[in-house]
C-alpha cells in the first residue's frame, strides 16, 4: 500500500485511523503499536496521525475511550437482561465485562495500560459511566437507592466482582485457562465457568435472603 495521502474528510480520517489502531491492537497489542503502521494500513501519510492526535498516546487514548464507551454500552445490555431480579443483573454484567473483554482483548488491555495513555478528562468520564454501571447495580442489590452513599461493606462488593470479573478476564484472554477447557475449547469452558462463579460469589456477598428491590426515590 502507498504512503501517499488518502483524501479524507477530517471525520471520515479520524475513523479510518481509530479502525487501523484497533486492527493493529487485536494483532499485536500496544506493544507492537506504532503510528507509522497505523498510518499504512489507514492509507494515509505518515505525518497524518500526528496532525490529528498529536502523539501515539494521543491516538491511543481516544481509542481507550471509545473502547470504555463500549464496554458501558455492553454492561448496561448485561445488567437489562437481568431483568428486575438485582443479582441476575450482576450476573450478567460480569458475564457481559468477560465477553467484551474476550472480544476485544488488545483493546482491552489498552484501556487498562494508563502508562501509554494520556491523563484525559473524556477518558476518565468513559471509564467511570462504566465502573458506575457496576456500582448502580451493587446499589440494588443492597436495596438502596440510585445515588445513595454506600458503606464500606458495599464498596467492598464492588471492589470483589469488578476484581472477580477483571482477573478471569485477563486470564482467559492471556491464555491460562487452557488446561483447564479441554477439546471444547476456551469459549465452552466459559460458559460453563463464568456464571456459577458469578453466583457463588454473590451469594457470599448478598447472603442467603432474597435480594431485595431498589427503592423508588419519593
Amino acid at each position: 500500500m502507498s504512503d501517499m495521502a488518502t483524501p479524507y474528510h477530517h471525520g471520515a480520517l479520524r475513523e479510518a485511523l481509530v479502525r487501523a489502531t484497533e486492527s493493529l491492537l487485536a494483532e499485536r497489542g500496544a506493544e507492537g503499536f506504532s503510528l507509522r503502521e497505523v498510518a499504512r494500513r489507514a492509507g494515509v501519510s505518515p505525518a497524518a496521525p500526528a496532525h490529528h492526535f498529536g502523539d501515539a498516546a494521543g491516538l491511543l487514548t481516544v481509542v481507550a475511550g471509545l473502547g470504555f464507551e463500549a464496554l458501558t454500552q455492553a454492561l448496561q445490555a448485561g445488567d437489562a437482561g437481568g431483568g428486575t431480579d438485582p443479582r441476575a443483573a450482576l450476573r450478567g454484567q460480569g458475564e457481559a465485562y468477560v465477553r467484551f473483554a474476550l472480544q476485544h482483548p488488545g483493546r482491552f488491555r489498552l484501556m487498562f495500560r494508563q502508562g501509554k495513555l494520556h491523563a484525559d478528562a473524556a477518558l476518565e468520564s468513559h471509564a467511570n459511566a462504566a465502573f458506575e454501571v457496576l456500582a448502580g447495580g451493587v446499589r440494588r442489590g443492597f436495596g438502596l437507592a440510585t445515588d445513595a452513599p454506600m458503606d464500606d461493606r458495599q464498596w467492598n462488593a464492588v471492589a470483589a466482582l469488578w476484581s472477580l470479573v477483571h482477573g478471569y478476564a485477563h486470564l482467559a484472554i492471556a491464555g491460562k485457562f487452557e488446561p483447564l477447557s479441554g477439546d471444547a475449547g476456551l469459549e465452552a469452558y466459559v460458559q460453563r465457568s463464568l456464571g456459577p462463579i458469578l453466583d457463588a460469589s454473590l451469594q457470599g456477598l448478598f447472603g442467603a435472603c432474597p435480594p431485595a428491590r431498589p427503592r423508588r426515590r419519593r
